[in-house]
This record gives structure tokens, sequence and C-alpha cells, in this order.
């Protein structure tokens, strides 16, 4: 009986795989380097770094060792020193990685910041403790009874980093994922 289960799981993959096609269509090489040098040009500069100073509120985009554009945050509700745990409301300090991006329904656009880090966790195991996760940076909820001028200079999140939506949406398009993170207190 086993056996004629293994049998339809197989099957079943099998289909799903075949039924998954992807169409490459190569250009040539000219136009490829035309088409790719034009799509640089109109994403502007490369940011190398997201650097966020927590103690004046402020993220960086940094290209080539210099700041580019400078945006104003909120953080977690308990600004001060770095994330301990879970639920603690920090925002973490050190270096991360931005590995993905989402649609959010609750906070508009979001970018996940690799919260915990090695150094992270382990300190995390050695307490006894969950190190947390879901740290992001995101816009802001919009909300009648609470317009997004009253979030804009509050320490308000759970531990992620927030923004004004019009902002978010500008870091969103100039940054790519695996982008490194640097923050610091």
């Amino acid at each position: 009986m086993r056996w004629l289960l293994a049998l339809f799981c197989l099957s079943v993959v099998s289909v799903s795989h075949a039924a998954y096609t992807e169409t490459i269509i190569r250009k040539p090489q000219s136009a490829m380097q035309s088409t790719t040098a034009a799509s640089t040009a109109a994403q502007g500069p490369r940011i190398d770094k997201v650097l966020v100073l927590k103690s004046e509120r402020r993220l960086q985009l940094i290209s080539e060792g210099a700041p580019l554009k400078t945006y104003r945050i909120s953080l977690g509700k308990q600004p001060k020193g770095a994330k301990d745990r879970e639920g603690d409301k920090k925002t973490p300090e050190g270096l991360y990685w931005l590995d993905w991006r989402k649609v959010s329904d609750r906070y508009n656009l979001a970018m996940h910041i690799s919260y915990p880090n090695i150094s992270d966790a382990a300190k995390a195991r050695r307490e006894g403790v969950s190190a947390g996760s879901m740290i992001m940076i995101h816009g802001t909820p919009i909300n009648e009874e609470y317009p997004e001028w009253y979030f804009h200079t509050l320490d308000w999140t759970e531990g992620c980093i927030a923004m004004r939506n019009d902002d978010m949406r500008e870091v969103w398009s100039m940054v790519q994922d695996g982008t490194l993170i640097e923050i610091r207190p």
C-alpha cells in the first residue's frame, strides 16, 4: 500500500514539474548590452549600503562610500539599545542584509532585514530566549483615524524601521535585495 502512495506522489510531482515551463528569449549580444546600459541609467546610482543611525532617526542610502539620500525614520517603541529578544520592542543593531521584500497589507511596502545574525542568535541561545525575527523596513499604515503624519515623529513599531510611504517607495525602487544594511546606535 505504501508503494502505491509513493508512486502516486511521484506522479503528482512529475506532472507538476511538467506543468511549469519558462520561456527564455535570448537577444543578440549588442541589443542586450544597450538594454542593460539603458536600464542601469534609468535606475540611477547603485546603492552599496543602507546605513541606519538610530540616535539621529536617519536612514541613509550609501553609494560609492558617500551618502546619496537621507530619510527620517521611526524605530521600535524602546529605541535605546540593541534588540535582545523577541517582544522587547527594540530595533536591532549590527550588520545585516536586506534579503527579500513584500507588499504588506498593513504597512504598504516592506523590505526584510536578515535579523537575527549569527551573534544575535548565539546571544539569545545563551540567554535561553527567542531572538525574534521579521524585522523590516516598512511604510506607515493608511488609516483615517491616525493619518500618516501622526506616525512620522513617533517611535511606534515593534522593532522595525518605519518611513513615510513616499520615502519607502523611493527606497524600494533604489535598493536591491541583497544590499548590506548597517544599523548603528
